[in-house]
């Protein structure tokens, strides 16, 4: 499963994939995390407010760091 991460590097984007990392090993998911800073690509996403989550290729999630539940919810 592929899960990209969209924002320029600030505090809330690291947590938000440092919790999605944690959250995929402790159930054993297989988790491929990339970590989108580019702005262009970014608002291509039509994400404004980040971070972002996407899924997929969906954006299931922005500018928040998600709860453990919500990560547990798109790993499935």
């Amino acid at each position: 499963m592929e899960i990209k991460i969209l924002g320029p590097g600030c505090a809330k984007c690291k947590t938000t994939v440092d919790l999605i990392d944690r959250v995929a090993k402790e159930t054993g998911k297989d988790v491929t995390l990339e970590k989108v800073e580019d702005m262009r690509q970014i608002v291509g996403y039509g994400v404004m407010s980040t971070p972002g989550v996407v899924v997929g290729g969906k954006v299931v999630h922005t500018g928040s760091v998600p709860t453990r539940d919500q990560v547990l919810s798109w790993l499935g």
